[in-house]
């Protein structure tokens, strides 16, 4: 008979040595000293919040010569360094449906949303989930934080979980009760759970920056970002501002779709939504989600949250590139 601790232990995640065929997701900066490249530079690198090769290959030239330091021949040979290690090229259609199979499906604890999503929310892209306030958009994101760490058998990601909250809707003490009811030590979950509290635009942005040299390091799977429209329509206000906000919001969001795609994560987003006065008569309440266009083209998946009888949430398939347009219907406690 195991004790509980085993079982417990047999849950947790892996260390980061014993994931071998997790090796060759992104190749680390420290692969340009092997390359001709001066450390010292590589160093400039890291301090700017560039650790792996495939995340050098992110950022243009102009942005990479404004890193203290680098002139522009030194972008030039470090670019080129970094081309010969990490292939940008042209692949195939099979070697990209290869790629796409390391895509992770991390289960939502309600069988009625994953299967609406296919199977759960997916890694390498950006999930949004948009709706009025008490539509169960942050409860899925404190369950998501427990069953990104199953393993993956259990349809987990096993996985760390970052958190960036911007409305302090964060609750702890919700994670426990999560953790038990899927045969988790809630202790260990907390502890892979890093989390941050942010106030500003530029505080927000700032901490996806600093998340890099985390995931460089350990193996997280999912980024929650509650809510990715609140601090902007805050530090941003009246149609003066209205063109530099989109600016920022879009710079904001290609940060997002960068580190998913760099570190094979999956980015859940939770977003506002405004009122539609030219919704159309006949729905009697027409919102429509915050963040415009901006934000429409850079989430992968948007699904739509509404209230229903009692204390059933609705979800709706509102853009996906690959799921239907459908609808599930569940209850908060199931996931």
């Amino acid at each position: 008979m195991k004790s509980r601790a085993e079982e417990a232990s047999q849950l947790q995640l892996v260390e980061r040595e014993d994931i071998d065929d997790e090796e060759d997701l992104f190749e680390a900066i420290d692969k340009l000293i092997s390359a001709g490249i001066n450390a010292g530079d590589v160093k400039k690198l890291q301090d700017a919040g560039i650790f792996t090769c495939n995340g050098l290959m992110m950022h243009t030239k102009k942005h990479l010569t404004g890193i203290k330091g680098l002139s522009e021949a030194k972008v030039d040979k470090i670019c080129e360094a970094a081309e010969k290690i990490v292939n940008y090229g042209y692949i195939t259609g099979s070697d990209a449906l290869l790629k796409r199979k390391s895509v992770i499906r991390i289960t939502t604890g309600s069988q009625a949303l994953d299967e609406l999503l296919g199977g759960g929310i997916e890694t390498l892209c950006i999930t949004e989930a948009f709706g009025e306030f008490r539509s169960g958009k942050t409860q899925l994101a404190h369950t998501l934080c427990v069953s990104t760490q199953l393993p993956t058998n259990m349809r987990g990601g096993n996985g760390k979980v970052a958190y960036i909250d911007t409305e302090g809707t964060f609750r702890p003490d919700r994670i426990i009760p999560i953790a038990e009811r899927f045969g988790m030590d809630p202790g260990a979950v907390l502890d892979n759970i890093v989390y941050a509290r942010a106030y500003t635009y530029e505080h927000q942005y700032n901490l996806l920056l600093g998340l890099a040299a985390k995931m460089s390091e350990e193996p997280f799977r999912l980024l929650i970002v509650d809510s990715v429209i609140a601090l902007f329509r805050v530090d941003f206000t009246g149609r003066g501002e209205l063109a530099e906000r989109q600016q920022k919001l879009a710079q904001m969001l290609s940060r997002l779709t960068k580190i998913a795609e760099e570190f094979n994560v999956a980015v859940y987003m939770t977003n506002q939504v405004i009122a539609d006065p030219g919704g159309g008569m006949f729905i009697s309440d027409p919102k429509k989600p915050a963040g415009g266009h901006v934000l429409a083209h850079a989430a992968t998946i948007r699904l739509m949250f509404r209230k229903g009888k009692g204390e059933q949430r609705v979800c709706k398939v509102f853009d996906a590139p690959n799921l239907p347009e459908a609808e599930a219907i569940s209850l908060p406690r199931q996931y």
